[in-house]
């Protein structure tokens, strides 16, 4: 079977194997969040790129509940495939998949009836016209949010297959398909911010449907089953998710905190500023993420066969390419920053480009420090180490981003909302280095 390439091929080619995939996605997924943001700040707004960041956090946590399950049937599921046990699963993935569509479900129906009591909660300060605007963006999500959370799910699940090829087709398909929607419904049609939620939920969804297609049969390594797991195994598989689960919630509170003191520092242009930043970041920070997610069935396949000197090698080989990313990135940041940030806003709006100008020069410079515990914490999911992953993950998107942005916003006020995302980079990359030196790799689960 496919997964089997894990094992057979050497761990140079196996990087490069899952990698390529994993950067190519990572390129035209950061191109479409540039295009994405584009039409939003061009042809919609100032308004309209504040109404997205303020609700972007609910969506987060929506998906962070399935990627809860996503993520440790995943790590589960590669173990059991590099023993050997086609069977377990199987039943993994048929359970995770259910349970998944499920929950999308219930939080679809809670997020259209509450959209407008969650944005309240979200963004006190904000605007009457934004706060239309962020309901009617949070409501159209939720009526595709059957078909959202499950489309990220099955992507880790078809990598577990081997199926990195077909994840990036998949994956840039349904990326362009955003875009041509985006630019009928916001640039011919004149539909404004529903056209936008419109775009973005309607590719991903069709991208669902695909991907849940390419499970039928016996044609991959995983297939659906009508068999469910024991209790025990889905508390387990939870807890190994757990880590993941808790840093997706962790962001996406931080993101909500963040909002907040944005509004009251530098009201909506800064909270517009802050969308374009991680408009940019998407073309950058994501790559890093994408070779640990690419990776990551490879480590746990490996773990599960007990090939712990070549999981190390694979690991050490992450390990360099991802700084050498950051630092590519830190650069680009730093040079090409400036222009891309004209890309997001229109001539006369010269008082949110100097604002963005000045964000992403101070952003750049989290890039140094900021691959160490993404590298890490992917690691300890891989190894089952749910524990030690969400310290780490804990540490680098809540604790230290918290702490640093109540001392230096009081000090230093909107500059030091901007100087918190590097100081508190560089504290948690420490504190992961400093874990990981006096770990001992566990013993390979049964």
């Amino acid at each position: 079977m496919n997964a089997e390439l894990f094992i057979r091929l050497p761990p140079r080619k196996l990087f490069f194997r899952c990698a390529i995939p994993a950067a190519v996605t990572s390129v035209a997924g950061a191109l479409y969040a540039v295009v994405d943001g584009m039409f939003v700040g061009r042809f919609i707004g100032e308004d309209a790129l504040a109404a997205i960041s303020i609700t972007m956090p609910v969506i987060l946590m929506v998906e962070a509940i399935a990627n809860m399950i996503a993520t440790g049937a995943s790590v589960h599921i590669a173990i059991h495939l590099g023993k050997k046990d086609h069977a377990t699963a199987a039943r993994l993935f048929s359970f995770a998949v259910k349970f998944i569509l499920a929950l999308s479900c219930l939080t679809g129906l809670l997020g259209y009836f509450f959209a407008h009591p969650f944005v309240m909660l979200l963004a006190p300060g904000a605007s009457a016209h934004v706060i239309a605007l962020s309901v009617t963006y949070l409501q159209i999500y939720a009526l595709f949010a059957p078909l959202i959370p499950i489309y990220f799910a099955t992507d880790n699940f078809l990598r577990d297959c081997g199926q990195q090829h077909t994840s990036m087709i998949v994956n840039i398909a349904t990326q362009l398909l955003n875009v041509v929607l985006d630019f009928v419904l916001i640039v011919v049609l004149g539909q404004g911010i529903a056209g936008a939620a419109i775009g973005s939920c309607l590719a991903l969804a069709l991208g669902s449907l695909y991907t849940l297609a390419c499970f039928r049969g016996q044609r991959l390594d995983l297939y659906y089953t009508r068999e469910n797991i024991p209790l025990q195994k889905f508390i387990r598989l939870i807890l190994n998710g757990s880590s993941e689960f808790f840093s997706n919630i962790a962001a996406s509170v931080m993101n909500l905190i963040l909002n907040i003191f944005l509004l009251k520092y530098g009201e909506t242009t800064a909270v517009a500023a802050f969308s374009i930043v991680m408009y940019i970041d998407s073309m950058l920070g994501m790559l890093n993420f994408g070779i640990c997610e690419a990776l990551q069935p490879a480590i746990s396949y490996c773990y599960g066969a007990g090939r712990i000197i070549r999981m190390k090698l694979i690991f050490h080989i992450i390990r360099l390419a991802m700084m050498a990313i950051a630092a590519a990135s830190f650069l680009l940041m730093l040079l090409a920053g400036p222009y891309a940030v004209s890309l997001f806003i229109r001539p006369e709006d010269t008082e949110l480009a100097a604002v963005s100008l000045t964000a992403i020069t101070i952003f750049a410079f989290s890039y140094l420090p900021g691959w160490i515990d993404m590298c890490y914490s992917s690691y300890f999911t891989a190894l089952d180490r749910p524990i030690l992953s969400l310290l780490v993950s804990l540490c680098g998107t809540l604790l230290f981003p918290l702490a640093f942005l109540l001392l230096f916003s009081t000090l230093w006020g909107l500059i030091g909302i901007w100087l918190m995302v590097p100081a508190a980079a560089l504290a948690s990359s420490l504190l992961t280095l400093l874990l990981a030196k006096n770990i001992r790799l566990p013993k390979v689960p049964m």
